[in-house]
């Protein structure tokens, strides 16, 4: 059984198929039609919803999410707003605005666009001084089939950037939701023997992982959800680590930035960032606003992507992660834990449990360590990487002391190029000590060609990401918004 509120009002389900979509049990269950589907893979934003997820802090936080590739065990202890609650007098400020600039062509779009932008508005209304990057932000992950971006912009800036107003809904987004400390375990279960858990301790996932080492993890579902919506596969046994709070936390030690598997990548980002500034961009640029606060850290490790975004820049700063299961804990070095295309060190009922960043130095010797992420692919928003390379060094005024130089996209794993880096170390960094690095690049991969690039592109693409982070370095560039490169093949 799993509890939760839709728009307002209590649920509880005993038994449904845990692989369906919140988007399909809203239209097919609850006929509840106003959220549409566009692509039933997380791209388009036809289908986004809020969802409101207890915070300790202040009550609940809502989010924008797509509801096509999130499964319906993840509402546990939540509060799901659709479109279709926005029904009250006074209209929201944001449907208003929508109407007045004529924001609405076709209307099929409409929706997602609106629920995206009332949870901007929720946040600002916390959060004052709104943007017009943060509007952008927002709207990345909607897709406006009839082109209607400048209305849908003036609707958000005259309703959310020249000001927020208060709007309250009949109290609709102050539902009674149970605490995170309250929140039940909960499991979910259908006629066939299809099943979901989603225990709240370390021990009943361990137990849970023992007891059926075949149980597929769950976390933010942005990737697995994908298996059942575009592959039509049925998965019998899902476990979801979003409800253990071990795996919410970010903590820092003396050994580092600890960042549990189950924190959404808009979370780690932020406290990333603040560390390890090229962070920031690069972020932006990982799937849309709606994927980035559902995906999670520990998921994007352990789906073994060799084109996953977070890798290579965690493997460039020497990241370890935590591996947990009933036979205790161990440390990994990141690097270290793919084995081979989607294969990884995990061991039977082993789940990864933290991910460890070294901090920056902060002693007072004269070395300098700067970190550069570029993302390469066909377009600016929403796209998976043709080769994202990651390069952290430590220098001593123009010469390196040590480098590490990471890859996604450029063999079956995210991958040190250890060669370069053997060139690199001792030298100036100058064209010649990055022309010998690039010519080592050959040693170190052996790229493939597929839809998003050839061989010969991302051999030619790995080694001018090097020698723009020299032109960067030697300019000075601002890390903050000019170490990223976006090509358009």
């Amino acid at each position: 059984m799993i509890e939760f509120h839709l728009n307002g009002q209590p649920q509880t389900l005993e038994s449904a198929d845990p692989n369906l979509s919140i988007l399909e049990w809203l239209r097919t269950k609850m006929r509840l039609t106003g959220t549409k589907e566009g692509c039933a893979s997380g791209d388009c934003g036809a289908c986004t919803v809020m969802l409101g997820t207890p915070s300790e802090q202040d009550g609940l936080s809502y989010q924008s999410v797509n509801s096509c590739i999130a499964l319906i065990g993840s509402l546990h202890g939540k509060h799901l707003v659709t479109i279709d609650a926005l029904q009250s007098e006074p209209a929201h400020p944001v449907q208003t605005a929508m109407v007045e600039c004529h924001g609405s062509q076709c209307g099929f779009c409409t929706p997602g666009i609106i629920m995206s932008l009332v949870a901007l508005h929720h946040e600002a209304a916390k959060q004052p001084a709104c943007d017009r990057h943060r509007v952008l932000e927002a709207l990345s992950g909607n897709l406006c089939r009839c082109t209607g971006y400048r209305p849908i912009m003036d609707a958000a800036t005259r309703s959310i950037v020249n000001g927020v107003q208060e709007w309250d809904g009949g109290g609709l987004l102050k539902a009674a939701v149970p605490s995170v400390k309250d929140t039940p375990a909960a499991s979910l279960r259908d006629a066939q023997g299809k099943r979901f858990d989603a225990p709240v301790t370390l021990e009943q996932l361990r137990d849970l992982l023992a007891g059926s080492p075949d149980a597929r993890l769950v976390a933010g579902s942005t990737d697995l959800a994908l298996e059942i919506t575009q592959q039509l596969k049925t998965l019998p046994h899902l476990v979801s680590t979003e409800q253990v709070p071990e795996l919410q936390r970010i903590d820092t030690t003396d050994e580092g930035l600890c960042i549990g598997a189950a924190v959404s990548y808009r979370r780690a980002g932020s406290v990333l960032n603040d560390r390890w500034p090229a962070f920031g961009p690069m972020l932006e640029r990982l799937g849309s606003l709606q994927i980035r606060n559902r995906g999670t850290l520990g998921g994007n490790i352990g789906n073994a992507s060799p084109i996953a975004d977070m890798p290579p820049p965690l493997i460039a700063l020497g990241a370890q992660i935590q591996l947990d299961s009933v036979e205790g804990t161990r440390w990994l070095a990141l690097e270290d834990f793919f084995l081979d295309y989607r294969k990884t060190a995990l061991r039977a009922g082993e789940f990864i449990r933290t991910v460890r960043v070294p901090e920056p130095r902060s002693d007072a010797s004269t070395a300098v360590e700067r970190l550069f992420i570029y993302k390469v692919s066909k377009r600016l928003d929403d796209d998976i990487s043709a080769v994202l390379g990651a390069f952290w060094f430590q220098f001593d005024g123009e010469q390196i002391i040590d480098c590490r130089l990471a890859y996604g996209g450029m063999a079956a794993t995210p991958k040190r190029a250890r060669v370069a880096e053997a060139a690199l170390r001792g030298a100036s960094f100058d064209d010649v000590s990055i022309s010998h690095a690039i010519a080592a690049l050959a040693s170190d991969f052996s790229p493939m060609s597929d839809v998003r690039a050839s061989a010969a592109y991302r051999a030619q693409v790995a080694g001018n990401l090097l020698r723009r982070a020299l032109l960067e370095y030697s300019a000075g560039a601002d890390s903050d918004d000019k170490l990223m490169v976006t090509d358009y093949a």
